[in-house]
């Protein structure tokens, strides 16, 4: 299986400042995700980055997990992540897991 991960930063492209509540970006994040009718988690980062420009970034991040989405999907979400937020743009990891589901007998 293949996990996908969007990262986010809620700092704007232009203000490099969060211009929203974390809260908004947590809903809008939500909505997208079921519009394309994904299962997805997330959860919110703390991190720093250098900007193109050379200067150091902090900003809070939102990473959002994917199991075995449709890499076009992933695509369309990231973009929207991107024109929704504000962003440059958003950095996308892939990698293969192993995963399973454990249930209890009843």
């Amino acid at each position: 299986m293949t996990e996908t991960k969007i990262y986010v930063g809620m700092n704007d492209a232009v203000t490099m400042k969060q211009e929203h509540a974390t809260e908004t970006f947590s809903s809008v994040l939500k909505n997208v995700c079921r519009s394309y009718h994904v299962s997805f988690s997330f959860s919110l980062m703390q991190g720093g980055y250098v900007h193109e420009d050379g200067r150091y970034v902090q900003e809070n991040s939102l990473v959002l997990q994917l199991i075995d989405a449709d890499r076009a999907v992933v695509d369309e979400i990231a973009k929207d992540m991107c024109a929704f937020f504000h962003q440059e743009s958003v950095l996308i990891t892939e990698g293969e897991v192993r995963a399973y589901y454990v249930k209890e007998q009843i």
